[in-house]
């Protein structure tokens, strides 16, 4: 934990340098004013690592109020960086080219307007953004499964993925998400990690909305990554008060569909997809409940649908190009080698800035249909 801390606070560093270097053009000359820019710089790079020492203190208002200004913060300064970025490398270009077309030199984006317009896209952007992430809209999936059983000609399934539950995302952002799954009437609800994004002394109260949902054939989750930041008997004592059975590494039949759900591997119970399936019947179709969209090739064909999430679409673009790298399959429906499916989610909340662009923030219904069900 202490080498991430410190290889984070060096790529946040050199980020915040970057940023600089674009604005400063901008920033008037003083002394004064540039060292108190160099202050508040300093305390924004800090900033994430003292909302967590915050809220492991127990001081709740200090940890949120530092939360939503330094995670705010980051957001837009990912965008700044982004766009400074291209900046600095189409300068390098027409650089590169002005040394044998000297005419190209006028192509240079130095100056005043330049970064002014690059801070201007920025506010726009990240103000878009912002709002975007606080409204999840509906994605619906509709698939044609073989094997459901007749007496379940039609199956709607509503996947909750990535809510991020905490310092930020509170009552106002889940009372919505529990609203729209109430009027979506599933038949089943699933949770596919990182529910929760903060210590025990943040969800007093956080439990109660889940209660009021009682889908026929239950509510199911697995644990992400950040459940284990949380705390594992934290985490499961939320999901359990909330009306949650989790799954680790076990396959259930409820009303003639079984639910595999296994831990993600930062849970350190982890077992192999194809060993956990082998409990799975395949005569009935097995929906996958796995946290990190990846898929496993032993456990190919021994699945019908494999829900995932924890990628977010990077979020905040272009960071979606960087976690595309880690995992291709981030975004939507996926048809595998072995006939079977898989879904990402881009995730219902949002980590870090609560702000999402170009990957606005998802609800996913899912309607799984019998061969020749209209």
């Amino acid at each position: 934990m202490t080498l991430f801390a410190i290889s984070f606070l060096l790529i946040y560093a050199l980020m915040h340098l970057l940023v600089w270097l674009g604005v400063r053009p901008l920033v008037p000359a003083g002394k004064q004013l540039r060292i108190g820019l160099a202050a508040f710089g300093a305390l924004m790079m800090v900033a994430p690592v003292l909302t967590r020492l915050l809220e492991r203190a127990d001081f709740a208002v200090a940890a949120r109020a530092m939360a939503w200004i330094g995670y705010l913060w980051m957001g837009f300064l990912w965008l700044a960086f982004a766009l400074f970025t291209a900046q600095g490398a189409w300068n390098g270009l027409v650089r590169l080219g002005g040394r044998y077309r000297p005419a190209l030199r006028g192509g240079l984006l130095v100056g005043q307007r330049p970064a002014l317009f690059a801070l201007t896209v920025v506010v726009i952007a990240g103000t878009w953004a912002f709002f975007e992430a606080a409204h999840p809209r509906v994605e619906q999936v509709r698939l044609t499964v073989a094997n459901l059983p007749p007496e379940r000609p039609r199956l709607r399934i509503v996947q909750i993925s990535d809510l991020h539950l905490g310092l930020i995302n509170r009552g106002d952002l889940l009372g919505r998400v529990v609203e729209q799954v109430r009027q979506l009437r599933p038949d089943l609800l699933v949770v596919t990690g990182d529910l929760l994004d903060a210590q025990r002394n943040h969800l007093e109260g956080l439990s109660d909305p889940w209660r009021q949902l009682s889908p026929p054939l239950g509510k199911f989750a697995v644990t992400g990554n950040h459940e284990v930041y949380a705390g594992r008997s934290n985490s499961l004592e939320y999901l359990e008060a909330s009306g949650f059975r989790v799954l680790i590494n076990e396959v259930v039949t409820v009303g003639g569909i079984q639910i595999a759900g296994v831990p993600d591997p930062a849970w350190g119970e982890q077992k192999g997809d194809a060993e956990v399936l082998k409990a799975a019947d395949p005569e009935h179709p097995t929906i996958l409940l796995k946290h990190r969209p990846w898929v496993e090739p032993a456990a190919a064909g021994r699945f019908t649908l494999q829900l995932s999430g924890h990628a977010h679409r990077g979020q905040i673009f272009p960071f979606n190009l960087i976690t595309g790298l880690a995992y291709p399959l981030q975004d939507g429906l996926y048809r595998l080698v072995g006939g079977n499916w898989l879904y990402t989610s881009r995730g219902t909340g949002s980590w870090g800035p609560p702000m999402r662009l170009f990957s606005p923030p998802e609800i996913t219904l899912i309607e799984l249909v019998a061969d020749g069900n209209p």
